[in-house]
């Protein structure tokens, strides 16, 4: 007997201007409104404005969210937009079109975005949920449409929709987990190594973050993110951390670095409920920060969070 069907679907639609958008988009919102399935939208303000228009009256049904906001940070899609509406609506099917890779999205955070687009086909096995993916193939490098072909399963265009052959999103995963771009020289950054001292690292992140041009509720972001970044280097990390700090166009960067494995490609990303005590470290520090990377390996793991003065 061959085993079940993965109730999750997770198709790109590629599309070339607004037509063929609202014309993959509308109807798949509708046709889950007419299953009375939950809808939810999370795509970039101008998108997000189209389609409200697009679907008049029916658009007071739909969850609508800015993705340039709600995810800013890739690292916080999965937990805070994808899961948070799944998870609200459990009962039953549910439908979500979410665009987390844009053609003003920089260099620095397409690879988050992409190992995002590959985390989403682990984190939603098993669940009956379908998240449908946009990708602006007349502004985006050829490069990003080829990755989302390894991302998603199912590829929509004007030719219709079929399996997608270069579909191997932990591959992605192996081929993003790639060491982080040098920081500036040393002259230009400020480092605590080789410490366990959270009151030291969280001082010397208050100092300079203020310094950075952060306001004041930046700063105090950036404090806990240095604290749990550092204590999670103390408890899984091999029991210490170097933590380096720096401006780098207009962006006060946070990193820190560690001995030790991250095992779990889903770190971060879990939703942790309100009775559970421990565990939302990473949680934490991909809701607060503007962007994270992370490189992780058998010689180390490094965290690198930034913020947009």
């Amino acid at each position: 007997m061959s085993a079940p069907a993965d109730p999750f679907v997770h198709p790109a639609l590629f599309y070339r201007d607004d037509a063929e958008y609202v014309a993959g988009c509308v109807p798949f919102v509708w046709a889950g409104l007419a299953a009375g399935e939950p809808v939810a939208v999370a795509v970039p303000g101008p998108h997000l404005e189209l389609l409200r228009r697009e679907l008049g009256a029916d658009a007071g049904k739909v969850r609508l969210l800015d993705m340039t906001d709600a995810g800013r940070n890739p690292g916080r899609i999965i937990p805070r937009v994808l899961r948070a509406f799944a998870d609200a609506h459990s009962a039953g099917p549910v439908r979500i079109i979410g665009e987390p890779i844009w053609a003003g999205r920089s260099d620095v955070e397409y690879p988050a975005c992409v190992q995002h687009e590959a985390l989403i086909n682990h984190a939603f096995t098993g669940r009956d949920v379908t998240i449908l993916c946009p990708y602006d193939v007349s502004r985006l490098d050829p490069a990003a449409l080829a990755d989302a072909e390894a991302t998603h399963p199912v590829l929509i265009d004007g030719a219709g929709r079929r399996p997608s052959t270069a579909y191997a999103p932990d591959d992605v995963l192996t081929r993003y987990n790639r060491p982080l771009p040098p920081g500036p020289a040393a002259d230009r950054v400020v480092e605590l190594a080789d410490t366990t001292d959270l009151a030291a690292a969280r001082a010397l992140a208050h100092v300079h973050a203020a310094a950075g041009g952060l306001d004041a509720d930046q700063v105090a972001d950036v404090e806990v993110v240095v604290t749990e970044l550092l204590s999670n280097c103390v408890e899984h990390g091999g029991g210490t951390g170097t933590v380096r700090l720096w401006n780098e166009d207009g962006e006060f960067v946070c990193e820190v670095e560690d001995s030790g494995t991250l095992a779990d490609p889903l770190a971060g990303r879990h939703p942790a409920p309100p009775e559970q005590p421990r565990g939302r470290g990473l949680l934490l520090v991909n809701y607060l920060a503007d962007l994270v990377r992370l490189h992780t390996g058998d010689h180390g793991t490094t965290f690198r969070a930034y913020f947009r003065a």
